[in-house]
């Protein structure tokens, strides 16, 4: 076993998921919504519906990759959580947020939360073999194709009401644009109906799926700069000069799951991962091995964000195995060092910061909350796991 494998495999055990499975809400179901930056938890803050999908995703994959009988017990817990509140049986999908008792406060469905409805589901079924876990994300399948697909533009749409009445985008905008179409969702679409297909193989999943990469090769991958746009209008027009490096290095290798998991072999779509890997090591490795957030217009966002850099593993591992160059292999151990050195909490308690700023300092910020999850970091764990486990 390597070193580098033996030592995410110990983090993940030690550090990352006991962190999480501290805060199951024995009373009212799922996981507490807030952890300070002082390590206080917030027992009545709000549920997302995002993050009681990341919890489940994490701690069924956890469980199907280690089968370490705790984790199947978190899954179980978060499963439960997920289909009787987070669900809105009257109308379908995954609510926005939830207050801390389970009652919608924030009743819009997002495409965005209902692919990590699929991505979570279909992970507890690949697990459990739990058929009502497949009937559900089959459901929430159904919800995006028959409301969130704009087949005219061949765009998925993203945000709507509980009724599943379309309204302004403005849970997933920013920059000071509201954006009809945006590379985030896609992304996470991509990432969802990946999963789905593994679990369920369905030809309807496979064609949907195999239009999604199209989506990614045609509309969002710029082939001239070999970074994603990321903010759209409805006809596809990008509305704003923001490079995503995080976002950019995790489709880099989430793009590649799905070619590995449709059995494609397309020659265009191999250079777009392998090019969008070498862009974002030329541009957004900072010298102390860690990984820039963003550049809007001229300025360059510092931060080494949490999700960052967890991704930024994956997606340069993947970017070695499909070219061999011994250059990605140093990427992923100088953000390894990283991590450890920075990002990594080494408070009695703590898990990882979201963030630490340009001058070295941790961001305070709420290291657990409706986006700060185990998802990401979790994921890179399971996927180095797998990636360095002696052939």
């Amino acid at each position: 076993m390597s070193i580098l494998k033996q030592e995410i495999e110990q983090h993940l055990h030690t550090h990352i998921l006991p962190f999480w499975m501290k805060l199951r809400d024995e009373k009212y179901g799922g996981f507490f919504g807030k952890v300070n930056f002082d390590l206080t938890i917030d027992k009545e803050a709000d549920k997302g519906g995002i993050a009681a999908s990341r919890f489940l995703w994490s701690f069924s994959a956890a469980y199907r990759i280690t089968k370490q009988p705790e984790y199947l017990e978190c899954a179980h817990h978060a499963y439960k959580f997920l289909v009787e509140k987070v669900y809105d049986h009257e109308y379908q999908g995954l609510y926005w947020q939830v207050d801390y008792k389970g009652q919608p406060v924030e009743p819009q469905k997002h495409v965005y939360t209902q692919s990590f409805g699929i991505y979570a589901l279909s992970e507890y079924f690949r697990a459990t073999q739990n058929p009502e876990a497949l009937e559900y994300a089959n459901k929430i399948f159904a919800q995006i194709e028959n409301y969130g697909y704009d087949e005219a533009n061949n765009a998925y749409k993203e945000e709507f009401d509980r009724q599943w009445i379309e309204v302004p985008n403005v849970k997933l905008s920013e920059n000071g644009v509201i954006a009809d179409i945006t590379t985030n969702t896609h992304l996470h679409v991509l990432e969802a109906y990946t999963n789905l297909y593994k679990a369920s193989k369905s030809e309807e999943v496979c064609r949907r799926l195999t239009n999604l990469v199209g989506i990614f090769y045609e509309k969002i991958y710029n082939s001239e700069t070999h970074y994603l746009d990321c903010f759209f209008d409805k006809k596809w027009k990008s509305l704003l000069y923001l490079k995503s490096f995080g976002h950019d290095i995790e489709a880099s290798w989430l793009i590649d799951d799905a070619l590995k998991t449709l059995n494609i072999s397309d020659r265009r779509y191999d250079k777009m991962v392998i090019d969008i890997a070498y862009n974002i090591a030329d541009a957004a490795i900072l010298e102390d091995g860690s990984l820039a957030n963003e550049q809007h217009n001229s300025d360059i966002d510092y931060t080494r964000v949490w999700w960052v850099q967890a991704e930024a593993m994956v997606g340069f591992q993947n970017a070695y195995e499909r070219t061999k160059d011994e250059r990605f292999l140093k990427l992923v151990d100088g953000l390894w060092t990283y991590i450890k050195d920075h990002i990594v909490d080494q408070r009695e308690g703590g898990e990882w910061f979201w963030s630490v700023e340009a001058d070295g300092r941790p961001t305070e910020r709420a290291v657990g909350e409706p986006w700060k999850t185990p998802y990401h970091n979790s994921r890179f764990c399971l996927e180095m796991m797998e990636r360095l486990a002696e052939k």
